[in-house]
């Protein structure tokens, strides 16, 4: 969400979901991109040395991110996973043009001998359809005039921006709020996307990129879903909270400020500016 001060916009904190914080803890398999960190996978071996390895693919992760995850538990070169997607034969609507982004559903996958990478991404895209078409949201996409891949592409987005479970809802009302008054959306984490990147500040030179996932430039939603949301993120995207909120900014951990007016958000974003700078480390020479 736009978080503009004068000088440059940016989100307080590193957003990592219930489940990436426990796979954080459990495995320390890290990806370090731009300073931060993020969770790629749990690998358990199970009780019994004969019981199948499982992959446990956490909430919000990209495409990318999960192609590096089956490497790394099948032991392939790196980029593997990645050039076996032609071969994968994968069931995806006809929207996305073949990328499977937003549909490499998060779950546990179990890996054993015969596993390959295609057959653990046309698993994960399976399970992506039978969550979506038995979980209600192709009904509710279609009971508010949305295809399912629209629904998907929101949820990736509050998957991105929400700093926890109770904002789902209330961040999924200020996208659709801005999207019905034809306002850009002006989310970070898309911007995050085009530039291949997990980082907690933006420069007002990246927002003038020209990218389709860019929307403090494009309007609407961008092309396709930014990860691969989980069924929280999207129950918030097919049941927004209701509200007139059209901003949000988060100050600090577990402290989501929304406002329905841009003077309100500018108050929020002060707060959050005052908040960095009682953090950072004075300049001045002692005396």
């Amino acid at each position: 969400m736009q978080t503009h001060s004068p000088r440059r916009n940016a989100r307080s904190t590193v957003r990592l979901t219930p489940r990436g914080r426990a796979a954080l803890v459990a495995t320390g398999a890290v990806l370090a991109v731009a300073a931060v960190a993020v969770p790629l996978l749990t690998l358990g071996a199970g009780d019994g040395e004969h019981r199948p390895r499982r992959l446990v693919i956490p909430e919000g992760r990209r495409a990318g991110q999960v192609y590096e995850a089956v490497d790394k538990a099948l032991a392939l070169p790196a980029g593997t996973t990645a050039k076996s997607l032609p071969k994968a034969e994968l069931k995806l609507p006809a929207e996305a043009h073949g990328t499977p982004e937003g549909y490499l559903f998060p779950a546990t996958y179990p890996i054993d001998g015969k596993t390959t990478p295609q057959s653990l991404l046309r698993s994960m895209v399976d399970t992506a359809r039978k969550r979506f078409d038995g979980g209600g949201t192709t009904a509710g996409a279609r009971s508010g005039t949305a295809s399912v891949y629209r629904t998907v592409t929101l949820a990736s987005i509050v998957q991105a921006e929400a700093d926890r479970e109770a904002d789902m809802g209330k961040v999924a009302r200020v996208v659709v709020n801005r999207l019905r008054r034809g306002m850009p959306l002006q989310m970070d984490s898309t911007l995050d996307y085009a530039l291949h990147r997990f980082s907690p500040v933006l420069s007002t030179a990246d927002t003038k990129l020209d990218s389709p996932y860019n929307t403090y430039r494009r309007m609407g939603l961008p092309p396709t879903p930014i990860s691969n949301p989980g069924e929280d993120a999207l129950r918030a995207a097919l049941h927004p909270t209701p509200g007139n909120w059209l901003y949000f900014v988060t100050v600090g951990p577990g402290d989501t400020r929304f406002s329905a007016t841009y003077e309100e958000h500018r108050r929020n974003v002060a707060a959050l500016d005052l908040r960095r700078e009682s953090r950072t480390p004075s300049s001045a020479a002692p005396r």
